[in-house]
């Protein structure tokens, strides 16, 4: 007589997108992939959405409306109320249904935040997540807020002796004090410079400005997403990026084949609409052709990045390759696009690391570290 064995435990997955940022149908999109994608045979997932008002909500487990289109813009809508545990002695997800007890989910393994932008990829999240002692695929609090902030970014790369281009930062405060000596701290740049946002991703509110006249137009766009302005000198040259995963215990990072991204038609640079909606007017090249001793530069200045930073879990590094050979590190975004089409998972497809492949490492990567301070 055989005795049935019980099935090994799948972990849980709170699959968590959405959010209160102007990037939250991106975060959508980013939700659709995965959830086409992982594993279910490994893992048990629960996806759960937040909307533009910041509720956790339950989503149905279907990627179709989720997905962001020329023709669908995806939203969470609302749902029953999901209560996350904030002491480290539960982490079991609870929902409110209307008119009766809670119904409780069962316990998370780990959190997988699909979130892009203020509110989610900038430490807010990852923070009460630590409160709960919950583990969580990417960077923590210190490395996910500084790196969200490119004025702090831009800080913390030069602090390490990593090469950035000129750039300046107009405060709130500064801005309400002297418009005008701000705007003249800007034109000490040169032109054409870029007006961003410092805390906005998705190219949400950035405005390339080629003269004074121009600018407080672009000033007050990028203050619509964040009071904080980052201004950024144009660079000539070509727009490299290269892929980062955390190494395992010890490990150094690992970096990705390259890849470039081209503007051929129709935009000024790789605006919102570029990256999402007009994909005929953008080439994107992986991997990069770029000469094998500027590849590796490139290569070893993102895994210097990654660690400058204190990044976990992944990131993806932007660079200026300018044509005399030089290289600029421009940024590095701790949960880029992560769609299959999205730059960060074609490196690494390149790299020899399929998409779902991708999805498992990640979450392994997140269920092995260790939670709390690290």
């Amino acid at each position: 007589m055989t005795t049935e064995q019980p099935a090994p435990h799948r972990p849980r997955v709170a699959v968590v997108f959405g959010g209160r940022s102007s990037e939250h149908a991106v975060s959508c999109s980013t939700a659709a992939s995965v959830l086409a994608a992982i594993d279910r045979s490994a893992y048990e997932v629960i996806p759960v959405g937040i909307t533009t008002d910041g509720r956790w909500v339950t989503v149905a487990d279907d990627p179709g409306p989720l997905r962001l289109t020329s023709t669908q813009t995806p939203a969470v809508a609302d749902g029953d109320l999901v209560v996350v545990p904030l002491g480290t002695a539960d982490r079991h997800l609870q929902v409110l249904h209307p008119g009766r007890p809670p119904e409780v989910l069962g316990e998370v393994d780990v959190v997988f935040p699909l979130l892009h932008g203020p509110f989610g990829e900038d430490g807010t999240v990852q923070g009460m997540l630590d409160l709960a002692d919950i583990r969580y695929v990417g960077s923590g609090v210190t490395a996910s807020a500084v790196m969200m902030d490119k004025h702090f970014m831009k800080v913390v790369f030069a602090s390490a002796g990593l090469p950035i281009g000129p750039y300046t930062v107009i405060t709130d405060k500064a801005w309400a004090r002297d418009p005008e000596r701000a705007m003249d701290g800007v034109a000490a740049l040169g032109w054409p410079v870029f007006v961003k946002p410092a805390r906005a991703g998705s190219s949400q509110g950035i405005t390339k400005v080629k003269s004074r006249g121009e600018l407080r137009a672009a000033i007050e766009t990028a203050r619509e997403h964040d009071p904080k302005v980052v201004v950024e000198a144009a660079v000539a040259g070509r727009e490299i990026e290269c892929g980062v995963l955390e190494g395992h215990g010890a490990q150094a990072p690992r970096t990705s084949e390259l890849g470039e991204i081209e503007v051929v038609s129709g935009h000024e640079f790789y605006d919102f609409e570029a990256k999402y909606l007009a994909e005929a007017d953008v080439r994107l090249s992986c991997p990069a052709d770029v000469p094998p001793d500027i590849a590796r530069r490139i290569r070893t200045l993102a895994a210097a990045a990654f660690e400058a930073a204190g990044c976990e879990g992944l990131a993806r590094v932007d660079f200026f390759l300018r044509p005399d050979g030089t290289v600029l590190v421009n940024e590095i975004n701790t949960m880029p696009g992560f769609t299959p089409q999205s730059m960060y998972p074609r490196m690494w497809a390149a790299s020899g690391v399929s998409y779902t492949a991708l999805i498992d490492e990640l979450i392994t990567l997140a269920l092995v570290r260790r939670t709390g301070l690290r």
